[in-house]
């Protein structure tokens, strides 16, 4: 629901947050209520002591007060926990409530002073009366210092400007009003998140880069949340909701909804091929993140393996631009791709905004020239995300729109120059001139790398991009059809990155404000249901979704909860649950790089502790990543070393099959199965001993 409007400003809290944290201090007051009064009952008659009156009047106060406290937290709870997110009628007391809950802390406060003042005077009573009544005046300050640190953060900065229509409504307001109120609240959101983004990145610098990426982002943040009047807790309860409405849809589709036209041999062939490279080359994107991914994957081994190399200095051979951390990050290179030293050509971990770290190293195995961008790993890394505005790439490559992510367009141009102007991939084919180029990379570094090849792709005919789990929001169609001819994009499970575009945002903020305004439950039952339902799964409630023909009708027009959960009737808003959301035109529609193999996951193997999951490996259309899927492994799925894994399980597994033609006149195909056939091995044939490797030149 909107935010509640006290002290003449609208907080980023709801009428019906309180039934949690109410709850929690109640029964906090009640324990200590209980204690106070037994000890009071137990010792009234020792505390005819020195000071003892004082000590006899303190606690009788504080029981009383701690009873007025009980009955208001009592009353703040059973009024949260009424109406719905979208209905806060029954809750229209709690002002009032929290008000006198607020005064309560004058007193609460007063009196805690008291006791301390009065046990620092050294009275000689009752040795468990004093330790009593110093436990209750700790507790009392740990209560107020909490209470404050809660107001910090559930303060908003744009409440006293959105707080005289939170309570009005948005139809008190013509339309030029309406506009002149939004382009000011957008205007002050922007400067409020550029600050919050300033705060947060303080240690990042101040180059003009990264000053760019500052309003970027800051205009990005306010353009998809200054339009609604949701508070963090409708967010989190609208994704649940959204989680259980898409388990529910799956589940509600036929068999021959869910499972796609199976391929023909040629196609599962080059599935086969695509995967095995994938499963290769995925070593070298791992290897670009250094040593934090390897130690993170080998937590108890890891740090014996690279520890010699970690004392070790290369940086007369190496080049490390704009940091001292080679010899870790090299040791943990070899020991993931399994390379020699003598096979790399160039490592720079140098990180910066629109920046970003590579290698490029000689794969003898599959005679190709890599080149490994690193992914997000950094406060820079994300602002270079967070530049999520298009521009054009002024590319000769036969494209008429040649529009991209603006900030991983920089940072693969800023890769490009490099490999070019300082002549890293000139010396590469100069050792081995019948290699071919392969670009890869995960994450961020996945997206850059499908720009770079696009950008490398008129001197290098030959070559072949790998991304591994890149952004949704990257290339314009006619670049994700030109990317098609020579890059494949992984991707696994319900990994939210593919996902991820400005588009699917304001696709996702929709439905969240379509799945609140349709739920008649109270949040705290929401949020209670969504916990069970995460972590011991169950059946999905049956909420309204777009399978619903009968309520598709009435479903297009705007509910009058929906309009409440808007600021102002934002006219920068579509209801239709069909139509796609129009995006503004700094963000165009974007698409991922490439073909896209999806490996889902198909149940576990094993027993108990052993137990792993197996995973199939399929071609699909990019359209089937055209909605954000919640759910718990949304984030988990994304991370290299779990798509490692599932990388070694799916080819293991698809290594011990081979597809048979059908005998006779049989439409059936017969599945063979054969004992599993070893993947080549790791070693590396020429291996370049004669001359060592010329140092590359530092960049200017």
């Amino acid at each position: 629901m909107p935010g509640m409007v006290l002290f003449g400003r609208r907080w980023a809290i709801a009428s019906d947050d309180l039934v949690f944290p109410g709850f929690f201090e109640l029964s906090l007051r009640v324990v200590w209520w209980i204690g106070i009064l037994t000890l009071y009952l137990l010792h009234r008659g020792k505390l005819d002591c020195a000071g003892g009156v004082l000590l006899s009047s303190y606690l009788i106060v504080l029981i009383v007060l701690l009873a007025v406290i009980i009955c208001t937290l009592t009353a703040i709870v059973c009024v949260s926990m009424k109406g719905t997110i979208c209905n806060p009628g029954p809750r229209k007391s709690m002002a009032k409530l929290l008000y006198i809950r607020l005064a309560l802390f004058l007193p609460e406060m007063g009196w805690a002073s008291l006791g301390a003042a009065w046990i620092a005077d050294d009275i000689q009573c009752d040795k468990t009366v004093v330790n009593g009544i110093i436990a209750t005046v700790v507790v009392s300050w740990i209560i107020i210092v909490s209470t404050v640190v809660t107001i910090i953060v559930v303060f908003d900065p744009l409440g006293g400007k959105m707080a005289p229509y939170s309570s009005a409504g948005p139809n008190h307001l013509d339309s030029h009003e309406s506009s002149q109120l939004l382009n000011g609240l957008k205007t002050a959101a922007t400067s409020v998140w550029e600050t919050r983004i300033k705060l947060l990145c303080c240690c990042v610098g101040k180059d003009d880069h990264t000053r760019v990426a500052f309003s970027s982002t800051a205009e990005l943040f306010s353009t998809y949340f200054s339009d609604t009047d949701l508070v963090p807790s409708d967010i989190a309860a609208g994704l649940t909701l959204l989680h259980q409405q898409q388990d529910n849809i799956r589940n509600s589709q036929e068999p021959d909804e869910v499972i796609s036209h199976s391929p023909g041999p040629p196609q599962e062939a080059d599935l086969d091929a695509e995967l095995e490279n994938c499963h290769h080359y995925m070593q070298f994107a791992a290897a670009a993140y250094g040593w934090p991914l390897y130690i993170y994957r080998n937590p108890f081994t890891g740090l014996c393996k690279i520890g010699g190399d970690c004392c070790r200095t290369r940086t007369a051979e190496y080049d490390l631009v704009g940091g001292d951390q080679l010899s870790c990050h090299f040791g943990s290179i070899l020991q993931t791709t399994g390379l020699q030293y003598r096979d790399f050509i160039h490592i720079s971990f140098h990180d910066k905004v629109y920046e970003l770290p590579f290698l490029v190293a000689l794969d003898h195995r599959k005679e190709s020239v890599v080149v490994a961008v690193r992914g997000t790993m950094s406060l820079q890394d994300i602002l270079t995300d967070l530049s999520a505005e298009s521009e054009d790439l002024n590319l000769d490559c036969g494209v008429q729109d040649c529009s991209a992510h603006k900030g991983i367009s920089q940072a693969a141009r800023y890769v490009y120059q490099r490999l070019i102007n300082d002549g890293i991939l000139s010396q590469a084919f100069s050792i081995a001139p019948e290699y071919r180029l392969v670009v890869v990379g995960h994450s961020l570094g996945a997206g850059a790398a499908a720009l770079l090849a696009i950008m490398l792709r008129s001197s290098y005919p030959q070559l072949r991009c790998y991304a591994f789990s890149p952004p949704r929001g990257l290339l314009s169609k006619s670049l994700y059809e030109h990317s098609k001819n020579f890059t494949v994009s992984l991707v696994l499970g319900k990994d939210i990155i593919p996902r991820l575009s400005v588009t699917n945002l304001g696709d996702l903020k929709k439905r969240i404000l379509r799945v609140i305004a349709h739920c008649d439950k109270p949040k705290y039952k929401i949020l209670l249901r969504g916990c069970w339902y995460e972590l011991f799964g169950g059946d999905p409630d049956n909420l309204p979704t777009e399978l619903d023909g009968g309520a598709q009708g009435h479903l297009t027009q705007p509910l009058l909860g929906e309009q409440s959960l808007l600021t102002h009737g934002s006219p920068t808003y579509s209801f239709s649950s069909d139509s796609p959301l129009e995006s503004p035109a700094k963000y165009p529609h974007l698409y991922p790089p490439g073909r896209i193999i999806h490996l889902e996951e198909e149940g576990t193997s094993g027993r108990f502790c052993r137990a792993a999951a197996r995973y199939s490996a399929r071609w699909a259309h990019e359209s089937q990543f055209g909605k954000i899927l919640i759910g718990p492994k949304m984030l988990t799925d994304h991370m290299p070393d779990v798509l490692m894994k599932a990388l070694d399980s799916v080819v293991s597994d698809r290594a011990a099959y081979v597809f048979c033609p059908p005998g006779g006149g049989s439409n059936v195909d017969v599945v063979c199965q054969l004992q599993p056939r070893a993947l080549a091995p790791v070693a590396r044939a020429p291996v370049w001993t004669s001359h060592p490797h010329p140092k590359v030149p530092n960049p200017a």
